[in-house]
């Protein structure tokens, strides 16, 4: 089968079509035939080995990829949940053993796969998992009880987009930034407030909120530049291992979502909230599978807003 990835940690260019051995699954696990996978930054970092550390780099090939949407093509023993046929998306811890998304067939944990959001089509549905999840283990994390105010940094990306709409669902006030010209998009997810972006991100944030928020979930991995926002005891939830130490007692929540990945009842609601119209599956651009190197190198310009995702169909 297909697949795309590196042999050895490099760059994008590095990134190359692979043909590797289709597995059957096993006891709890099922096969599914992968026909969008999403193109992440957690997945450039894994093409330059920044999961790999003190150079303990284990033998490729190396194949990135979190998020997917397909169709269960074969079922492992003891798989009752799902059947053959059945569009579905998955989230993917990807290691040496459990590859990534970026391959035509994978064999994953039934726990990590619900179905595929009703009426969306491949390319939005493989969009879903990995941010919501992230976000939504954020304001897990943060705890702020319903009617209080959390702050979101980076609010037209994924992550954070995804954060502000879960929020409001779970009735909170939101405080969230935006480039000029985003304005309107950071609204239309829900936003209450919008503020502007950038290193005085905290400054605009108490001028609109002055006692502070309770929480705020740090998108745009400004991480210190956020803290002044935050009330005295509030919670920050960073994306990118920061764990402190911050003044005011303020506690710190690093999110790290491979810890979730198997949640399926998380999952399964988050699946539900995209069915609903709570969250809004946004698609930036697609790419052919074996077109994967131009579209990290388009990632990595920034600026992109919905996700870019290759197509395996």
């Amino acid at each position: 089968m297909r697949a795309i990835g590196v042999t050895t940690p490099g760059d994008e260019d590095n990134l190359e079509v692979l043909d590797l051995p289709v597995q059957d699954p096993q006891e709890g696990q099922i096969r599914i035939r992968v026909h969008a996978a999403t193109v992440n930054p957690t997945d450039t970092a894994m093409i330059r080995g920044a999961y790999y550390r003190d150079g303990d780099v284990p033998p490729g090939p190396h194949i990135p990829g979190m998020d997917l949407a397909g169709v269960v093509d074969a079922i492992g023993p003891g798989v009752e949940r799902l059947a053959v046929g059945d569009r579905v998306i998955a989230v993917v811890a990807p290691t040496s053993e459990t590859r990534g998304a970026y391959q035509e067939q994978i064999v994953l944990p039934v726990e990590q796969v619900v179905p595929a959001p009703a009426g969306a089509d491949d390319a939005s549905a493989s969009t879903l998992l990995m941010n919501a999840l992230t976000a939504r283990l954020a304001l897990d994390e943060l705890a702020v009880p319903a009617g209080g105010t959390v702050a979101v940094t980076g609010a037209a990306g994924s992550f954070g987009g995804y954060v502000v709409q879960l929020a409001k669902a779970d009735g909170l006030r939101v405080v969230a930034d935006a480039k000029e010209g985003e304005e309107d998009l950071v609204r239309e997810l829900g936003a209450d407030i919008v503020v502007p972006r950038g290193d005085d991100v905290a400054a605009n944030i108490r001028a609109a909120v002055p006692e502070g928020v309770d929480g705020l979930a740090d998108g745009s991995v400004q991480i210190d530049k956020t803290l002044a926002a935050i009330k005295d005891g509030g919670a920050l939830a960073t994306i990118r291992g920061w764990d402190g130490p911050a003044e005011r007692d303020i506690s710190v929540h690093p999110i790290w979502v491979f810890s979730a990945v198997g949640h399926t009842d998380k999952l399964d609601r988050l699946r539900q909230q995209a069915e609903d119209g709570t969250l809004t599956l946004r698609v930036a651009t697609t790419f052919p599978a074996d077109q994967a190197a131009q579209a990290h190198k388009l990632l990595a310009g920034g600026g992109v807003r919905g996700r870019i995702v290759l197509d395996f169909s």
